[in-house]
């Protein structure tokens, strides 16, 4: 079954955002994982304490690892390209995040909040700014 029929009872259920939403959060989910995986094994390698590996991803760490994301695939478009897909705000990843545990296709544990996702970063700011400072940096 394709990720397009899956989500089409959450995408029938809330309309706000589309089916190029999911997929990148869960996209987002998985290199959110593999930046994990990376940070423990550099870690590991400077002989440095190494957290404990674990599946769970917290609203935080996945809001960040979205925003790696979108700024390495859209560049200076990112905050276009997600906004076009309903993404405005951290809260708004939290939305579909929360939608998709509903459709009982993400899992929370008993710490995780809906209002983890709220505020995280300014949208302008990370997706903008920090993007023309980087390649600044770089020249």
């Amino acid at each position: 079954m394709s990720l397009r029929s899956e989500l089409a009872g959450v995408l029938a259920r809330d309309s706000r955002y589309t089916i190029h939403a999911y997929a990148l959060v869960f996209e987002a989910l998985e290199h959110t994982k593999y930046l994990r995986k990376r940070a423990r094994s550099k870690a590991r390698a400077r002989g440095g304490r190494v957290p404990k590996p674990t599946q769970h991803v917290t609203g935080r760490e996945l809001c960040e690892g979205l925003r790696d994301l979108a700024l390495r695939q859209y560049g200076l478009m990112a905050m276009t390209v997600l906004a076009q897909w309903g993404i405005h705000s951290t809260s708004d990843v939290g939305e579909i995040v929360y939608n998709l545990i509903a459709a009982g296709d993400f899992e929370k544990t008993a710490s995780d909040s809906r209002s983890d996702f709220d505020g995280v970063f300014d949208f302008e700011d990370a997706l903008r700014r920090k993007y023309v400072l980087a390649l600044d940096e770089v020249a």
